[in-house]
């Protein structure tokens, strides 16, 4: 391939998905820079202020060293990161926006990833202070997601007025194998009333899909996002025990994505058909689009890659 959009041409695809040039995360970001090059390894400060030390060939996930909030005083000096109202969260080529939008063969879709109502909090603090403050600092919390709220249902009442818009996509990734990593009643606390709010704007305003995705075992986080007003649901990731049938039979409402063994790609073909073949079986429920459940292993041939997705390919458009 001579560029990375060649793969959309390559295997037939159509126009995805658009999304016009707004922040709606930390802004302004943090200079991203290097702080010390240690070999096959670098310690680096990201765009969001956290700072992880990371492997060259990005064969692994990060180590995550710091986060920029700690407590009630650092959150009020990163607080201003996220006020509606900064310059330059819409672009200054604003009706050029629109036009792009208005003239997308496909999905006109916005996203705050890296940030959502437990992502955001989590970005911000790390996983393990962000379930501590849950439990001991709720008040702080409750004050990060109203901040993010205020600034997303702003931006949102201007995007929504001025252009069309298909889908909002949610981040959360809030679950380990064992499952989710708050408990029910934090997440109607914390979640619930903010996704309400949100969609109730949005779906008003003619918004249909409202997505999430989180890794790990989401089995009990499904109904809760359902009755946040979640309707669609992904990756469903094989290796945390999800089941999607089991999901979709319980869920009338849901609509799932993912849910296939990425794994069978850096094996053979014929572990390859296998999965093609169990997934088959759930397409015929209906509500499902399937995809590998995660980001495609560094241990897959390009090889296996065009095996499995003509595969694929072939299945869905038989469905």
């Amino acid at each position: 391939m001579k560029n990375d959009d060649d793969w959309t041409t390559l295997f037939g695809f159509d126009p995805y998905r658009t999304s016009p040039d707004v922040h709606m995360g930390i802004y302004p970001k943090f200079e991203e820079k290097v702080i010390e090059d240690e070999g096959n390894t670098i310690i680096a400060q990201d765009e969001d202020g956290v700072i992880k030390r990371d492997r060259k060939d990005g064969a692994s996930m990060p180590e995550y060293l710091a986060y920029p909030v700690k407590d009630w005083k650092t959150w009020e000096a990163h607080k201003s990161r996220f006020n509606p109202d900064t310059p330059g969260r819409f672009p200054s080529n604003w009706e050029a926006e629109k036009r792009k939008v208005r003239d997308f063969p496909g999905l006109v879709t916005v996203t705050p990833f890296p940030y959502g109502f437990f992502g955001g909090a989590r970005t911000m603090m790390g996983t393990e202070e962000c379930l501590v403050a849950c439990a001991l600092e709720p008040e702080l919390i409750q004050d990060i997601n109203k901040t993010l709220f205020n600034l997303w249902y702003k931006m949102l009442e201007q995007m929504l007025g001025d252009m069309r818009l298909d889908a909002i996509f949610f981040w959360e990734d809030m679950a380990g194998k064992q499952g989710s990593l708050i408990s029910p009643a934090m997440f109607r606390q914390f979640m619930t009333p903010h996704y309400q709010k949100l969609i109730a704007l949005a779906r008003e305003n003619g918004v249909e899909m409202f997505s999430l995705d989180s890794d790990g075992n989401i089995h009990e986080l499904t109904g809760l996002f359902l009755e946040a007003g979640i309707n669609v649901v992904y990756p469903y990731e094989i290796q945390a025990g999800c089941d999607v049938a089991a999901m979709l039979r319980k869920y009338p409402g849901l609509c799932a994505m993912g849910g296939m063994d990425k794994r069978a790609m850096a094996m053979d073909k014929r572990a390859m058909d296998a999965e093609i073949e169990r997934v088959r079986g759930i397409l015929a429920l209906g509500r499902y689009i399937p995809f590998p459940d995660h980001a495609i292993p560094p241990d897959v041939s390009w090889e296996n890659y065009q095996y499995f997705v003509w595969r694929w390919k072939e299945m869905v458009c038989q469905a």
